[in-house]
């Protein structure tokens, strides 16, 4: 028998929760309900998919398994559907994502010469959801940076660009021009230390163990507040920090610290004529040197 969606999404909300009354009260359906539902899709696959016991609701093999696979299932279906809907208004479309910093000018200029029927349309990504918006269907293609989970797409590298560290005016460090990340060893960052792993390497704060809770940050602006207010440093790639301008904090060149890549993606399974066409005008524009900052060192 064939896994119901509803089931399956029912299945991933308890197992991200693995709690059925969060689950229940995510899904707005009542618990028994739920539970209902996740024992007629044991039932249907054969297999248990979670140990309930008095310490709590756990995931089987045979639920991490499942859990692996329908992620990607489900986003495939959403992106299906959506991708129906706008088929259905007969009007061709191309959404394109992209991250804070990227200018998409020059390639949307250059597609939409090519392709004047097209409707093109923008959708802003953030580090949080830059891949699921090409697996949901939000965006048909996506200007993203890495690092990133590969699995499920076709990635095309575009250039690379430096980063720099985000510092207070106030700070210690400031006042030079150039910093080393050993001098940045005794700072608190305000983002996974493995997104800057030159940085975890050297970190004091990890070594002694007491790294503090990283607040859930969504949005650039929200991070280059934390750092005016002297809670931590954060870095960014250049033409990031170079958007965000502000008078109280400062972007300084970090020698030791590697380049930001930036690449073009889309689902490995869209076979769309448009998105192969938007992945020319990406590469023949954004993917020549000089298109990040000319002063910074871009590479192709």
């Amino acid at each position: 028998m064939d896994p119901d969606l509803r089931k399956l999404r029912y299945f991933v909300a308890v197992a991200e929760e693995l709690h059925f009354g969060r689950a229940a009260e995510r899904l707005h359906i009542a618990q028994p309900v739920l539970s209902r539902q996740i024992r007629s899709l044991e039932e249907d696959l054969g297999a248990e998919l979670f140990d309930r016991d008095r310490r709590g609701t756990l995931l089987t093999p045979a639920g991490e398994q499942l859990l692996e696979d329908t992620v990607p299932l489900l986003a495939s279906a959403q992106a299906l559907v959506r991708r129906v809907k706008r088929a259905a208004q007969g009007i061709p479309t191309l959404t394109i994502g992209f991250m804070p910093g990227i200018t998409l000018t020059p390639a949307t200029v250059l597609f939409t010469g090519r392709h004047p029927t097209v409707q093109v349309r923008l959708l802003r990504t953030s580090w949080d959801d830059q891949v699921a918006v090409l697996l949901d269907g939000r965006a048909d293609v996506g200007i993203v940076r890495r690092p990133f989970d590969q699995r499920g797409l076709q990635v095309r590298p575009l250039f690379r660009e430096p980063r720099v560290v985000v510092l207070p005016v106030r700070h210690r460090l400031a006042d030079r021009s150039v910093v080393t990340v050993a001098d940045l060893a005794f700072e608190h960052l305000l983002q996974d230390p493995d997104a800057v792993p030159e940085w975890r390497d050297v970190a004091v704060e990890l070594r002694a163990g007491r790294r503090a809770d990283i607040p859930v940050i969504h949005q650039v602006e929200e991070k280059l507040e934390l750092v005016a207010s002297g809670a931590g440093i954060c870095v960014l790639p250049l033409s990031t920090a170079s958007f965000y301008t502000r008078p109280d904090v400062t972007a300084l060149r970090v020698d030791g610290l590697g380049p930001n890549e930036v690449a073009l993606a889309w689902a490995a399974s869209r076979r769309s004529p448009l998105v192969r066409a938007f992945a020319e005008a990406a590469a023949e524009t954004l993917g020549r040197p000089g298109t990040a900052d000319p002063g910074a060192g871009a590479e192709p």
